[in-house]
């Protein structure tokens, strides 16, 4: 009895210490034939099918990765007003009172999935989704954000412009090829704080997100935040931690 009511307790000052947190994933479906990829197995690389793409249903993908996780609930799928998005998920963290909302976009809108995560990342396009009747705001309004996918910043560029909305600061992480190199002109605009992005080409699979993640729940410094992204890394890339670490670095 005593056991327990303990275990209620830590529970319940957890909540209170880290409180509310929210984290949106921006996910551009690998893609063959709209991406200037390595071309992939077709099913992995079908750009409009979520169900067996790399970063969304195949073994490490998001959707995948993140249902199979012990730390994880999946809550449910949400229907997007937004064309664009194949497929809405949402999770909840099962000892804290974090909620995750992912997007798989159509890998042929690359460039769209872009330019909505550089705009949430300044704090714009807040989004309000109601869950068992409480409000939680994602998009410019979640205190992460994180791109998973290609690189699409290799084939173009981007004439918008990006600007903090608020004071509050974002948290960001871009899990693509080369991001530190490509994205960094805009994420500067944004005003966000860069907690993990990668200086080389890399496999942006969900184990490196949710790694980086389990620190950044626990209110981790960013460096933590970064050698736990490169620990799950090398664990399943096998590329030594020297590798891994000059791969995945956080801060401009």
């Amino acid at each position: 009895m005593m056991k327990s009511f303990f275990t209620i307790l830590l529970f319940c000052i957890s909540f209170s210490v880290f409180g509310q947190k929210k984290i949106h994933v921006f996910v551009a479906l690998c893609d063959n034939i709209h991406q200037g990829i390595v071309p992939v197995p077709k099913s992995l690389g079908n750009g409009q099918n979520p169900q067996t793409n790399l970063y969304w249903g195949a073994l490490y993908g998001m959707k995948t990765y993140f249902k199979r996780s012990k730390d994880w609930e999946f809550i449910k799928t949400i229907p997007s007003k937004n064309s664009k998005i194949l497929e809405r998920v949402l999770f909840k963290h099962k000892t804290s009172d974090t909620y995750l909302l992912a997007d798989a976009y159509d890998g042929k809108y690359i460039k769209q999935t872009t330019i909505d995560f550089l705009q949430a990342s300044s704090g714009a396009n807040s989004e309000e989704i109601t869950i068992n009747h409480q409000k939680i705001n994602f998009g410019g309004g979640a205190d992460l954000v994180a791109y998973i996918g290609h690189d699409g910043l290799m084939e173009f560029t981007l004439d918008t412009k990006f600007s903090p909305k608020n004071n509050k600061k974002r948290d960001v992480i871009i899990l693509a090829c080369i991001s530190k190199n490509y994205f960094k002109p805009y994420v500067q605009q944004t005003g966000a704080n860069l907690l993990v992005w990668s200086t080389g080409l890399m496999s942006p699979e969900a184990y490196t997100l949710k790694w980086a993640i389990d620190g950044w729940i626990l209110n981790e410094s960013d460096a933590e935040i970064r050698e736990r992204a490169a620990k799950a890394y090398h664990k399943y890339q096998k590329c030594g931690m020297r590798g891994a670490r000059g791969l995945l670095v956080t801060g401009y």
